[in-house]
């Protein structure tokens, strides 16, 4: 019985992979990106005395040349341009710290320590106390909704196939796309209601803030419902059995849980791994639930995070639509024709 598993597992090139190569590749690039210290905090210094007070603070603040000194510190850390905006018009100084980036708030806090006393006053936003409970909820209702729609809808095509019915589907009188969104809609639909109760109790729970749109918020969780479902229809027609499937969707969310800003921040991970975080789903939904949650942001400071997002929902069911087209639907059309 020993030799026939081995024999086996040696024949399922997939699991043997995930079983030698995929801990490797997982420590090498969790290995690097498991930093909670921030080096370089973007850093904005406004007012008639930048230059004096730019030249003051320490190294770790790295300030941005291209904004203007016109600019409204808190509107920039609002709209997310940096994390640390200085008021020079004030005396002293008044340093703005975007208190929904948790881990560059704590290191700016840090550093500002290392200044004198009498250059700068601190003031913490969007998070005074710096509390972590407010960052990671609306980053958790992501996760939550990528756990969801990944997983559950990644077993739908492959309940339909071992079911024997996927060929029926196949030769209905609807296109791949039509086939496909009748098995999104429902998902999305409980999804939508999930979204409204991890939200609702996250904020009561937790006494998580809620200070932005409601419908920007909605609007941005649709966008990401479908990506993510997308993504979970995508996996299943890559799979022949649901343990397939779910393997596969447990390798999306590994790095979508590491990767995407959720545990480590993004700016403190290596260029070589932080690429990875900018082409997750997940890593734009925090952007737009923390920006709306705590920051109040509005679209046009968001609305990059938005773009990519419809992007990605684009790509990735048209890619689902394709794989379906492709692999499903001319097998089973030609196995009608056969007969």
């Amino acid at each position: 019985m020993i030799l026939k598993e081995f024999r086996e597992l040696r024949r399922d090139k997939r699991t043997m992979a995930m079983l030698i190569a995929l801990p490797i590749l997982l420590l090498v690039i969790f290995g690097y990106a498991a930093n909670f210290t921030v080096d370089e905090i973007p850093t904005a210094v406004v007012g008639d005395n930048a230059e004096q007070v730019e030249g003051q603070l320490p190294d770790l603040f790295a300030v941005e040349d291209d904004i203007s000194s016109d600019e409204d510190a808190q509107d920039l850390l609002r709209d997310n341009v940096v994390d640390v905006a200085v008021d020079t018009s004030t005396q002293p100084a008044t340093v703005y710290i975007d208190g929904s980036s948790l881990f560059a708030a704590q290191s700016a806090q840090a550093g500002l320590a290392q200044a004198p006393d009498d250059l700068v006053d601190v003031e913490v936003l969007y998070n005074p106390d710096l509390t972590t409970a407010w960052v990671m909820v609306p980053a958790l209702i992501g996760l939550i909704l990528t756990f969801i729609g990944t997983i559950i809808t990644s077993i739908g095509l492959v309940k339909e196939r071992q079911n024997g019915t996927i060929e029926q589907l196949a030769v209905m009188p609807l296109k791949a796309s039509e086939v496909i969104m009748g098995k999104i809609v429902p998902y999305f639909i409980l999804a939508c209601f999930d979204m409204i109760i991890v939200t609702v109790l996250g904020v009561w729970l937790f006494d998580v803030p809620f200070v932005g749109s409601v419908w920007l918020l909605a609007l941005g969780g649709a966008i990401f419902l479908f990506v993510v479902l997308g993504l979970g229809v995508l996996i299943s027609t890559a799979s022949q059995t649901q343990a397939q499937a779910i393997q596969m969707a447990m390798m999306m969310l590994l790095p979508q849980i590491l990767l995407s800003g959720f545990i480590f921040p993004l700016e403190a991970m290596p260029a070589g791994i932080s690429w990875i975080g900018y082409i997750l789903p997940l890593t734009y939904w925090v952007e737009i639930s923390q920006g709306i949650m705590l920051r109040g942001a509005g679209f046009d400071s968001l609305s990059w995070a938005f773009g990519v997002l419809v992007l990605m929902a684009v790509v990735i069911f048209t890619a689902a639509v394709v794989r379906f087209r492709r692999d499903l639907a001319p097998s089973a059309h030609g196995k009608k024709a056969s007969k």
